[in-house]
């Protein structure tokens, strides 16, 4: 519903009409009517009588909506309507469009059989509506009797074919007038040199509401933070789209943020080019003319660094810093998230918020973390807001409630379907008592120079899995059906548990598998768990197998309906309690995960291992070498 009644037309256009007359060069050229409009401060006309207005009523067979009888009153038609509407139709020169222009046939043409009443409006709009537009900068103002409110306001469409957009829709004549006006302003603040400074009453009013709102964002009031710093990037005030796009940014949103020039400043550049660069890495497939656009008026120093930054965010290398005390909590927070525990990682950097300090007057947030390949995947938009919703940079204000974590704990995660559908099959390892980077020395391949393969006892830097797997492909030459080495994920699973984790293995072979349990829990205990109950490919199968102290205390395979077991199962673990009827076997893998979890206090961490990126190596293989007379193939690359 829009507002109408209380609209004071006069007082706008007065106020319109002596901003744009004190906004044009003494030494401009212009014409007869301009210069008047000049020396007369005033854009309209006189006004239409009653008489006049219904006149035109009668002509176009329609009475006219509220807001525009009301402007009609007060000047018949205007003047400079923004920035390519030169002149504004009367009840002269108002008429009905009946589709002159030849746009609804082209519209026609971009309609699917099953276009919504939206599409259709765009299409009709020319054949129906009312031109207001009289003279412009091929620019269109047609007001749509249709298209009526409930106050009887008819909304306005513009469009112009230099925009190469669907029409632009105003809720009233009103709203599409007050969009105008803030098209001035905003052409007006962006003026070139020859401008003279913009400043008016406006203007020091929307840059004082700015500053409050900066105050306001940085003590967590971050929604009316950002209405009011729209509403000043509306009439282009400097600063405003710098310091709502910081809120933007962690809000998850990427897509025409770009900080305004401030990723440019070198006050800012360490925290706010970051986040530009990184989603210009991660899709610049045809080059880096992108990164030119972002740099624009930087200097050689800002210009080198962000080159630096690419490079470093290309090969992996790239470390978000900061200032201490902040700095030494992103420090903390990455290590966790190293290991998987992003939830907790989360809570680090979270809990350091209030000991954050702005770069200077246009920072509101830490932002170049997002741009880290280990701290990034922490932000989600919920933890967005919390961050901005939390008092930092000397402001005080309430602590919001904390988001909840990503982790649901415990192993039985693993059985719901992921958003692909794609993890059918895993396998892990779980030891007990040793940190992550020591799995390697347990499980690894050490000997994968032999084909050109990296030494699987170094750990990869943090990679997503599927960078990771692309890396460890890369590198490979050559492949056999006997070889089962695995490309394992690696973090803490618990405050007792490291684990190794597979999420795309190869075929289980139940004849030459090899547990890498015994091998896994010298001086300590190992649980290796590898699933395919929700295989595609074969019948389903689980194996479990636990060890302590380099010797195997108990194992159990169900593969091809029926389960075989060595050593004495806790009860807890058997597996005639899941696999009583080989049709469940499906069904019994949550329970099985959840009697794991319980038995050994484990879990293994979700979003670091779906979203995050971790530490990778390979393992030796899983499979045993084939014996006499068993036939495999060996494949060479290159």
């Amino acid at each position: 519903m829009t507002d109408t009644t209380a609209f004071d037309w006069r007082s706008f256009l007065l106020r319109w009409s002596a901003e744009w007359a004190d906004s044009l060069p003494e030494d401009e050229m212009r014409g007869v009517d301009d210069e008047a409009a000049r020396e007369a401060r005033w854009l309209g006309f006189p006004p239409a009588s009653e008489e006049r207005i219904a006149a035109m009523e009668e002509r176009l067979g329609r009475r006219m909506p509220p807001s525009y009888r009301a402007f009609l009153a007060v000047t018949d038609g205007w003047r400079h309507a923004g920035g390519f509407v030169w002149l504004l139709a009367g009840t002269e020169s108002a008429h009905w469009h009946a589709n002159a222009s030849g746009l609804a046939y082209t519209f026609d043409e971009y309609l699917d059989e099953d276009a919504g009443s939206e599409e259709r409006r765009e299409a009709d709009i020319w054949r129906r509506g009312l031109q207001l537009d009289v003279e412009s900068d091929a620019t269109y103002v047609l007001m749509d009797p249709e298209d009526v409110d409930e106050d009887g306001e008819w909304a306005v469409y513009t469009w112009a074919s230099w925009r190469a957009m669907p029409p632009e829709r105003h809720a009233s004549f009103a709203a599409f007038m007050r969009d105008v006006y803030r098209e001035f302003h905003s052409l007006r603040s962006h003026g070139g040199a020859e401008e003279p400074v913009f400043v008016n009453d406006t203007t020091r009013t929307l840059d004082a509401q700015l500053e409050e709102a900066r105050v306001e964002a940085l003590g967590g009031g971050w929604e009316r933070a950002v209405a009011a710093l729209d509403e000043a990037k509306g009439y282009g005030r400097p600063r405003a789209a710098g310091l709502g796009d910081q809120i933007r940014r962690l809000l998850g949103q990427t897509y025409m943020v770009h900080f305004d020039g401030l990723a440019t400043d070198p006050r800012y550049a360490s925290e706010l080019l970051p986040a530009l660069i990184a989603e210009h890495a991660a899709h610049s497939y045809r080059g880096d003319a992108g990164l030119t656009f972002h740099l624009r008026g930087a200097d050689e120093d800002v210009v080198s660094l962000a080159h630096a930054m690419l490079d470093r965010m290309r090969n992996g290398t790239y470390r978000y810093t900061a200032a201490e005390p902040f700095g030494e909590a992103v420090e903390r927070a990455r290590e966790s998230a190293r290991w998987g525990d992003t939830d907790g990682a989360w809570r680090t950097l979270i809990d350091a918020m209030p000991l954050w300090e702005p770069l200077g007057p246009d920072h509101l947030a830490p932002l170049g973390w997002v741009a880290d390949p280990v701290l990034g995947p922490l932000l989600t938009p919920e933890r967005g807001r919390e961050l901005l919703s939390t008092p930092r940079g000397g402001q005080s204000g309430d602590t919001p409630s904390r988001s909840a974590g990503l982790d649901p704990g415990g192993l039985a995660w693993l059985a719901d379907p992921d958003p692909g559908n794609n993890r059918t099959s895993y396998r892990f390892v779980l030891v007990e008592g040793v940190e992550p980077e020591d799995l390697p020395g347990r499980l690894a391949d050490t000997d994968g120079d032999r084909d050109g393969d990296r030494d699987g006892s170094v750990l990869s830097a943090p990679m997503t899995c599927w960078e990771a797997r692309q890396a460890w492909l890369r590198g490979r030459s050559e492949f056999s059906s006997y070889d089962d080495r695995a490309l394992m994920a690696v973090g803490r699973a618990g405050a007792d548990w490291s684990f190794a984790f597979d999420g795309a293995p190869a075929p289980f072979d139940t004849r030459r598998f090899v547990s890498p349990a015994a091998s896994a829990a010298a001086g300590t205990r190992a649980v290796v768990a590898w699933s395919g109950l929700r295989t595609r490919h074969g019948e389903p199968f689980f194996h479990l197998s636990v060890a302590r102290d380099g010797a195997e205390l108990y194992s159990f395979t169900y593969a091809d309906g029926e389960v075989r077991s060595s050593g004495e199962t806790p009860a807890a673990l058997d597996p005639g309690r899941f696999f009583g009827d080989p049709e469940d076997g499906a069904g019994a893998e949550r329970s099985l995960l959840e009697a794991l979890a319980e038995q050994f206090g484990a879990r293994l961490p979700r979003h670091a291992l779906v979203n995050g990126r971790l530490h990778t190596f390979v393992t030796r293989s899983w499979t045993r070498p084939p014996g006499d007379g068993e036939m495999y193939t060996v494949l060479r690359v290159g």
